[in-house]
């Protein structure tokens, strides 16, 4: 018994852990065929074991490519594009390699189909073209703000590219009625009232925003300065009841215009702050008027009202 080597088996009835683990894979792999395999093999009764050609594979690349297309007309001329180009490889492929008729033709009907959106969505840009200063305002003001050529085509067919003369004036205080929004292409415009000067007006700057955010739509008013060309100026001008048709139609231009409207208008605010100085010689700040009631006797904050305004009330005082 000592030179006898004990080998402990398994016991009756039970079964090794390898044999164990070898019915759970075979189980699964039964599983399996079960699931996926065996209903391929109806199918298809045997697979090709080798890749289609690069032409198919070309194709498959171009669809990716096209599916990661944006919007706006060029983004669907990007997709229609690879589309066409994917369709033309499968129609290719399904002519030589496949050889089967009814994959050749309706990708071919496919790549007609592309070819025809390709065209229109190339007229639809062809057709959407301005004139020079039109083309630059969109590229200086409307472009950044992410609006598309589609959008900026109804903003510019409603308006009216007009000329002003060196000295010559778009509207004079207490006479010009307010008609019109118009907007700076090019030149220098003085604004000044009763003689004084306020501020310029540089290109791509509204001519008239005060007095349009001043008025309702039915509301009718008069210039309170005078605007004077320094330069020949060219601008762009739409006419209220237009624009508010306009407005009516697409909120989306709405809503932009009251956006470049209340810029404008903060612009022209900082510009005039930029030449009021209390009498003390600090400079106001229209962003903190409480510090400066608090900090500034009330009769030095005199010096914030335009000359205009101290002639005005020196004429009342009289």
């Amino acid at each position: 018994m000592s030179g006898a080597v004990l080998q402990r088996g398994p016991r009756p009835g039970s079964d090794c852990p390898c044999s164990q683990l070898q019915g759970m894979a075979s189980g699964n792999s039964s599983v399996w065929e079960a699931l996926l395999l065996l209903p391929a093999q109806a199918s298809c009764p045997s697979w090709r074991h080798s890749m289609e050609g690069s032409v198919y594979q070309l194709a498959n690349i171009f669809f990716t490519l096209g599916y990661m297309g944006g919007s706006g007309l060029v983004g669907l001329l990007y997709i229609h594009l690879f589309l066409a180009s994917g369709f033309l490889c499968t129609s290719v492929w399904a002519w030589t390699d496949a050889c089967a008729a009814d994959i050749f033709s309706w990708n071919f009907a496919l790549l007609a189909v592309s070819a025809v959106q390709l065209s229109h969505i190339a007229y639809q840009l062809r057709s959407v073209s301005f004139q020079h200063d039109l083309q630059n305002l969109y590229g200086a003001l409307f472009q950044p703000l992410g609006i598309p050529l589609s959008i900026y085509k109804k903003i510019a067919t409603c308006c009216t590219v007009l000329s002003l003369e060196k000295d010559h004036c778009y509207a004079m205080e207490g006479k010009t009625p307010i008609e019109r929004l118009s907007l700076l292409l090019s030149g220098r415009i003085r604004v000044t009232v009763d003689g004084e000067f306020l501020h310029y007006i540089y290109p791509y700057q509204f001519l008239d925003s005060p007095e349009w955010d001043s008025l309702r739509p039915s509301e009718e008013g008069i210039f309170q300065v005078t605007l004077t060309a320094e330069t020949s100026c060219r601008f762009a001008a739409w006419r209220r009841k237009k624009l508010y048709l306009l407005f009516a139609q697409h909120r989306r231009i709405s809503r932009l215009f009251s956006v470049l409207i209340g810029k404008d208008i903060a612009d022209k605010l900082y510009s005039l702050n930029d030449k009021v100085c209390l009498s003390n010689g600090l400079r106001y700040d229209l962003r903190l008027p409480s510090f400066y009631h608090l900090a500034v006797p009330v009769g030095e904050l005199s010096g914030r009202n335009p000359p205009g305004q101290q002639r005005q009330q020196q004429q009342q005082q009289l």
